[in-house]
């Protein structure tokens, strides 16, 4: 019964209305600020270079810190298994609706961040607190939706940035290396509890030397294929084109894809693995020294660029390069790990394992940090470190019991998330206009 209510409400949550409505708010933030996805890339891109040294600026962690951060819980099992989803339900076009997801999210990325810094406070203990909550109650005057959103934030904190994952690390290395569920899990929960325990400045230490790492793993061996088959990459291309905007014929054990399909799991797997519009990121790019709300803003929206349209890509291609692979009827991490050992024969399935467990790792600290930031927000910060340990101990129940309700539930939480960060985005849609034209006249 309960199960059956859960799935009603996920369909809503994550259906076709709030979707259009998640992506529609990109469309119309890219408009007022005149394509900035476009015009302003480049200077991002360099500014991203720029943040890695400490500034003598109020926060907590450098701004290259806090877009680690971020990353650390944005690239996740949605950039390996996500991608696969996306193309076994909505074929090759699912592809092409992934971009422009991410073309309008960037705006979307950069206005959250903006206002996190615009309206971020410093705590008793010296910390800083920001994000959706701090915007909506602050910016906005709406304090309670404020607290709706850190409840659902803690939520999906425990759950899909948590127990989903842990449960993900444990059942690839079960599968890959043989190792109990149980013993990752408690592994698992003594290597995050080293970091997290420390605190917004040990992560945001540990994720810009982790995230580089792990990317360059995953990215490095992506292209080795890529490289070896670049004659069949125009190709590639033109049937994610063709497919985006035609439907997909059955074959093999694929069953086919309407355009529609095409467009509604694109924008899903997207939006799911770039997080734009949820609200979890801009919590982290609160904590940066800084004091341009502007600059935080440029530097976050490198982070749907990084996440979607660089390693989405990569993964999407190499499922494509053959139909045997992603026509095969495999889903998920299993389609992705199939398509690597294809072109890397006995070691393929391991790099895929072993990317997957180091994202998912790195997901369960950046969400630890949003958790914790959403309870304080609550409770106040005595609540941060019975947060930590609970958070902790979660891990190792997610590692050995079976998460598919917890994934609902959580999947439920974190796209509830959106409803009131996306008021928070359209009502404060002309503070982040007014904050952007203001950076641009100072900066000539």
């Amino acid at each position: 019964m309960f199960g059956n209510i859960l799935t009603t409400i996920n369909s809503f949550v994550w259906g076709q209305f709030m979707l259009m409505i998640l992506v529609g708010t990109g469309v119309i933030l890219t408009i007022i600020l005149r394509f900035i996805n476009i015009r302003k890339l480049p200077a991002s891109i360099k500014l991203v270079f720029k943040s890695i040294k400490p500034e003598e600026k109020e926060g907590d962690i450098t701004p290259f810190q806090a877009l680690t951060t971020a990353l650390s819980a944005t690239v996740g099992t949605g950039n390996i298994a996500g991608v696969a989803t996306a193309i076994t339900l909505g074929g090759p076009g699912a592809v092409f609706w992934m971009w422009v997801c991410a073309f309008f999210g960037m705006a979307t990325k950069y206005s959250e961040a903006v206002l996190a810094v615009k309206y971020r406070r410093t705590l008793v203990d010296g910390t800083i607190s920001g994000g959706p909550m701090e915007y909506i109650s602050r910016g906005l005057g709406l304090k309670w939706l404020g607290i709706v959103f850190a409840v659902f934030g803690v939520i999906a904190s425990m759950g899909i940035g948590n127990m989903v994952q842990s449960n993900s690390v444990a059942l690839a290395f079960s599968e890959a290396f043989g190792i109990p569920n149980i013993t990752t899990g408690i592994v698992l929960s003594i290597l995050t509890a080293a970091v997290i325990l420390g605190g917004i400045k040990r992560i945001g230490n540990v994720t810009a030397k982790i995230i580089p790492l792990m990317a360059l793993f995953y990215v490095g061996f992506a292209l080795i294929i890529l490289i070896t088959n670049i004659t069949e990459i125009p190709q590639i291309f033109g049937i994610i084109f063709k497919h985006a905007f035609t439907p997909c014929a059955a074959g093999g054990g694929f069953a086919g894809a309407a355009v529609s399909q095409a467009v509604r799991f694109g924008f899903a797997r997207g939006i799911f693995s770039n997080e734009a519009g949820l609200g979890s990121s801009p919590i982290a790019h609160a904590a940066a020294q800084t004091d341009s709300p502007v600059r935080q803003g440029l530097i976050a929206m490198t982070e749907v660029f990084i996440d979607t349209i660089i390693i989405c890509s990569m993964t999407a291609f190499i499922i494509l390069l053959s139909t045997d692979v992603w026509q095969s009827g495999l889903e998920s991490s299993a389609l992705t790990a199939h398509a690597f050992n294809t072109f890397l024969p006995g070691i393929g399935k391991y790099i895929v394992a072993i990317s997957l467990s180091a994202f998912a790792y790195s997901t369960l600290l950046g969400w630890s940090y949003y958790g914790e930031e959403c309870i304080e927000f609550l409770l106040g910060i005595k609540a941060r470190f019975p947060y930590r340990i609970i958070f902790c101990g979660l891990i190792i129940a997610g590692a050995y019991a079976e998460v598919k309700l917890v994934w609902d539930f959580s999947d439920t939480a974190n796209g509830a998330m959106a409803i009131p960060n996306l008021v928070g985005l359209l009502g404060l849609s002309y503070v982040v206009y007014q904050e952007t034209i203001k950076y641009f006249k100072e900066d000539k």
